[in-house]
């Protein structure tokens, strides 16, 4: 499954600059909504495009692997994370 690491980098911002950066405030630099984002932060397995992970990257002037991570299946089922679908 693939975890998106928003809040991470919100708080990596927080820290680098001293001021807290919403999910709206993320949502706007982006071009996306708010609930985009609110999803991606808090769903496992949200389904975003290249682009807007692209976006993510100029934003957090990061590498994708700092905006991604891959937890493999069986630590995922582990830790209760999983789709809302039942798989």
């Amino acid at each position: 499954m693939i975890r998106f690491r928003i809040k991470e980098r919100l708080a990596d911002r927080q820290f680098a600059t001293g001021r807290n950066v919403t999910l709206t405030e993320l949502a706007e630099a982006i071009g996306v909504t708010r609930g985009t984002v609110s999803k991606m932060a808090n769903q496992y397995n949200y389904n975003a495009t290249i682009e807007i992970v692209d976006r993510l990257c100029r934003y957090f002037d990061c590498p994708v692997e700092q905006i991604l991570e891959y937890i493999p299946d069986d630590k995922a089922r582990r830790s209760g994370a999983g789709s809302s679908d039942g798989r």
